[in-house]
Order: C-alpha cells, then structure tokens, then sequence
C-alpha cells in the first residue's frame, strides 16, 4: 500500500495552503496589534521605548526572573507595565506604600488600564470588589502591599487565580545590606517556591553591588539576570555648602526658584512648621509635612501640592517615596541626609520629567554628630551599624569633594563619568590651598584637652575664648591656647569638617561627639606630612554660578508665544483635575504639555502624535485640549 502524497490530493492541498496563509496573516496581525511597540503608542501615547526599556521588557516575555536597576524618572514602571498587558494572567505589583500604589494606579485608569488595587486605606467593601474582578479575570494588574499578599489566605487565592509575574517595587528593600530593609519584604524570598513557574521582576533605583547581589539571592536564588541601567541624572543640578545661617541661605536660593514646586527637606517636625511660616512670610506658597500632623491634613497637603502649581513641600523624610510628581523643580536639604543612598533617592524626586532641576544641601559638623548618634542608638546588629556608618562617611566623602560631585556620587555606586559640568565644582572650581598650620593648630588642642570634647570646645580654645567651661578644665593654661586666635570661627569649622571628610579627625559618638586625632592627623602635627583642602566660604551670598544655576529651572526652551499657549494648557489640565478629584498630572504631564504647545495639533491623528497621548486619554481630554489650541492657532 502506497503512502499517501500531498501531490495526489491538490484541493486538499490547495486548501490547507490558504489556510496556512490566513493563519500566518492572523498571527501576524496579532503581533502587530499586541506587541510591546504597540501597546506603548495606544495605550501610554509614547512613539518609542526610552533606552534600556525595551531589552528589559523582552526578558519578561521570555519568562526570564530580572532586577533591574534603572535611575528615577527612567521609566521603570512601564518595564513591567507593558509586559502585564501582553502577558496571559494576572500580574501582582508588591509595592512598600498606600500612596505610592494609589498613584501608579491613578495614572493607569488614566489610561484605560484596568487595574485593581487592595490595601488597608481603602474599606473592606472596596478591598473584597476588587479581588472579585481579579478573581473573575477583569483585570491584568494587582497592586498589593507585602504584607497583605504573603499572608496564607492571599497566598492560596493567588494560587487560584494564576500569577504570571511578580513585580517587586522599590526592591532595595529587600536587603538586610540595603540602607532600608524591611523585615516584611524579606518574605517575598518565599514566592519563588510557591509560584515556580511565574517569573519575578524586581525594580529598584538605589543598590550597590552587596545589594542587588544579596536581592537576587533572595528573590530568584540568583537565577536570573541583574540589568544595571546606572545611577545618573544628568539634568539634576548638584550643589552642597557649608551651613551658616540655614534661613539666609535658604530664602537666597528659593529667590531664584520662586513659583516653581519642591520639596524642603528637614531633620525634625518642629524645623519642618517653622521654615514653612519662614517661607511663607516671603511669600512663598509652602506647607508643612511630617508624621505628626493629622492623617487627614497630611493627605490635603500632598493633594495641594499634586494638583496646584508652585506649592513648596517642608518635610521631614516621612515625604517622598509615594510622591510620583514628575515637574519638582528642586529639592533642598536643610540638613545631612542619613547616607549617600538616602540622599540619591531624595534628590530623585527631582526632575521626573527629564526637564534641569536643582539640588541643594547645607550640611555641619552638628548633622554629622546627630547622624552618627541615630545609628548608635539603633536597635540593630553592629555589622549594621559599622555598614550605615561607613554610608555615612561616604556621603561626607561626596559633601567634601574637591573634584566633580557626580563623579564622586557615581563612583559610589561602582561607576564611572565624565566631570558633569552640572554642578557647583565644575561651574566653580574651588581654590585648593595649605591649610596645614591652621589645621595642626586644631589638632595640637584635640591632644592637649585629652580628644574628649566636640566642635565648639576646641575651636573656643584653639581661638582663645575666655569662658566658664574653659577655665573650668584649665584649658587656657595649655600651650595650643589661643593659637588660632587670628582664624575665624566658620573657617575653623570648615577645616573640621573637611578633616572629618579626608580621615585627619575622627568623631566618637559614644562620647557626645568627641573629636579624636587620627593617624593622617597625627603624621601632620608630627610634621611629616601637609594638608591641603578646598578654600574655605564663610558667608551666605548667593554667588553668580548659584544665580545662574537657579535659572535652569526657569528655562523651558518655548518662545513667548509657546509659554503663553503652555499656560494655557495647563489651566485646562487643573480644570480637569479637579473635576476627576485628581493629581494634575494624571491628565497630562508638563512633558506631555510641552511637546503639545510646540507641535500645535489641530485633529485626532497629530494629537495622538504628541507624546504622553495615548487613544482612551484622547477620547477622555482631548477635545478639551484641541479647543484650547484652536483660540490660538
């Protein structure tokens, strides 16, 4: 018996060809309406993928476990985002705060995405309608909190409904070597062996080597790639002085940013009240924020300062991490933030949009004090501490800079750049100079008083200061009494602290802050050694590199007309904020606006072309927008 041959059968044949040819068309229309190019532009409005977006996503369709780290403002969300709308199942986004899940899904709804979202700042009625959509398959996203998801309950529910990815966010936290670890996302190491075959993507913007090392160890055993997409934000101006009158340098820096939105950022609640009314009475439009003030006031504050223009934040570190507002124009340090990665995540906040921001920190011997105290008195283990102190002197290492401060930043991070040209040391190199007499003159009181005073005791003696407490040891009885009679007290105070910063003096916090003769030091009063440092500034003017970096922020690179059209726009944006009850940046972004006011659309098709428009947020604000710009074209 002969086999059968394909050429014996032509219709046969003819037919399963056109069918091979329909299915191949299907199949090719559905990869073109469902790639990831695809859902960007219909449903984010965005013409093509940011660098390092795209390789990202594919991994994740591959079903590839991956932590990437990705600078703020780089697009992250949309890495896991995109793939969610692709993949078949559900996608679960762990993320550490209310506010930060509310805004994210907000900005989604926006556009068109059917999201869901359970945590504890919602009613139980709301929690329990939106599982049941996620039970029942309505929805691609689920924003939850590690705690609610790692409990046995939620955990079998998931199980299920079916996961396709987990989606860690701010997985920094994951680390007992990270600088914020927290104990409940330590569980999410369990997930892996509840949920095999779903592939785990974690996101972060702040980890060091030890870091992403020890994340995908506990979240993926390791198997899985780690994309490190760097650290820098070019369009973030970076500037650091010495504290001398925090209210003078202050106002003389917001002069030059009046109008425009950011956040303040201070040690205590109570600086937080006060530097707001400070602002305010120059009129500037400033609130305060802490963990303190009423739950309810704290939300109206962070709406206000979502939804209006040119509100100033003065915070405490209790704001930040749930603030996804992409046109803060600066943010401002009153004080030493706690670590060189605390300080990177709270100027993160700035310049979301790509757009130049400013930074600014004052720092004194008295943060690094109060800094090191904090750690001493934690309640953690002294690897810990040795690690958080060791961020620490980094940070210093970076307020003390003589060469590039994002070099030096960068370097933290295991990487490597060019001078900037965008921030105060390469706008304005500074003088080095011989400060070995002055500073052997600081040293030589340490020694003699016995290294168990701080600061203020040993300037007051190095200078020859008659008061109770130093006649009270008989210090001015000593030979370095009055040495440095002739050298001010802020030049003095300039030289400690970059002492502290080069390894000369060391500071004992068991001790209230006691400063102690290091070896480096010690080679220098012997004589054996010199010691060079940054010219020391000893007043708050604002100089003309601080003037024109101020001026970045007002740059929007429109013409007049442009602006007044920008305008505008923008009063259109609030309108439809408010009646929505949301953040103006929901509706559109000032990036968005921006490249609205310059391509001027006139129809459907050249709105869709201005990015940040997807279809539904066309279909929802775009005529709204096409009436503004038809009064003007």
């Amino acid at each position: 018996m002969s086999q059968n041959n394909d050429d014996d059968h032509p219709i046969l044949t003819t037919y399963l060809h056109g069918l091979t040819l329909v299915l191949e068309g299907l199949r090719v229309h559905e990869s073109t309406m469902q790639s990831p190019d695809s859902i960007l532009q219909s449903v984010f409005g965005f013409g093509s993928f940011r660098p390092g977006q795209g390789p990202i996503i594919d991994h994740l369709m591959r079903g590839e476990n991956l932590l990437a780290v990705m600078p703020t403002g780089a697009g992250k969300s949309l890495c896991y985002q995109v793939p969610a709308l692709l993949l078949d199942g559900l996608t679960v986004v762990v993320s550490p705060l209310v506010a930060l899940m509310d805004n994210q899904v907000a900005g989604l709804r926006a556009n068109g995405v059917d999201v869901a979202c359970i945590h504890s700042g919602q009613g139980r009625e709301v929690n329990v309608s939106e599982w049941r959509r996620v039970a029942a398959g309505q929805v691609k996203l689920l924003y939850l909190s590690p705690e609610r998801l790692m409990t046995p309950r939620m955990m079998s529910a998931m199980k299920a409904v079916g996961v396709s990815m987990f989606v860690v966010d701010e997985a920094h936290c994951v680390s007992k070597w990270g600088p914020a670890f927290r104990p409940e996302y330590a569980q999410l190491s369990d997930l892996k062996t509840h949920f095999p075959d779903a592939r785990i993507a974690a996101f972060t913007a702040t980890a060091d080597a030890a870091t992403r090392d020890d994340i995908a160890d506990a979240l993926f055993a390791g198997r899985g790639r780690v994309i490190v997409h760097g650290f820098d934000r070019p369009n973030l101006s970076l500037t650091v002085t010495p504290k001398i009158d925090r209210k003078k340098q202050l106002l003389a820096f917001m002069d030059g940013v009046r109008g425009q939105a950011g956040i303040v950022y201070c040690l205590s609640r109570k600086n937080t009240e006060e530097y707001a009314a400070h602002l305010r009475a120059a009129g500037h439009k400033a609130l305060p924020y802490h963990a303190g003030l009423d739950a309810g006031l704290r939300f109206d504050t962070q709406e206000r300062f979502m939804a209006e223009e040119g509100v100033v934040i003065v915070a405490t570190i209790a704001f930040g991490m749930g603030i996804d507002k992409p046109d803060i124009r600066f943010v401002f340090h009153l004080n030493l933030p706690g670590s060189m990665e605390a300080y990177y995540q709270e100027i993160g906040r700035a310049g979301r949009d790509g757009a130049p921001a400013l930074t600014h920190m004052l720092y004194g011997l008295d943060d690094v004090r109060m800094r090191r105290q904090f750690i001493s008195e934690e309640n953690s283990e002294p690897a810990h501490q040795i690690r958080e102190m060791k961020r620490l002197d980094a940070l210093l290492t970076y307020c003390e800079a003589s060469t590039c401060r994002r070099q030096v930043m960068l370097s933290y991070f295991g990487e490597d750049s060019p001078a900037c040209k965008n921030c105060d040391i390469c706008e304005d190199p500074p003088e080095m100079i011989d400060a070995t007499e002055p500073l052997r003159f600081i040293l030589d009181t340490i020694i003699e008083t016995g290294e168990r005073f701080g600061q203020a005791h040993i300037i007051a003696v190095a200078r020859g200061a008659d008061t109770e407490r130093v006649r009270q040891f008989g210090h001015d009885k000593l030979p370095s009494y009055g040495k440095a009679k002739a050298i001010g007290a802020p030049y003095l105070q300039g030289l400690i602290r970059q002492a502290l910063a080069s390894g000369h003096i060391d500071m004992d916090i068991a001790r209230y802050g006691a400063l102690g003769v290091k070896d480096k030091g010690r080679a220098v009063v012997e004589g054996t050694a010199t010691f060079e440092c940054k010219s020391i500034r000893t007043n708050t003017r604002a100089t003309r590199k601080d003037r024109d970096r101020t001026k970045l922020a007002r740059e929007s690179g429109l013409s007049d007309r442009d602006a007044t059209l920008l305008a505008r726009l923008k009063s259109c944006r609030a309108a439809l904020a408010r009646e929505l009850g949301k953040p103006a940046y929901i509706v559109f972004s000032d990036a968005t606006l921006i490249d609205m006011a310059g391509k001027r659309p006139t129809s459907r098709a050249q709105m869709l072309e201005v990015s940040g428009v997807g279809e539904v947020k066309y279909d929802r604000f775009g005529a709204a927008f096409l009436e503004v710009l038809a009064d003007v074209n």
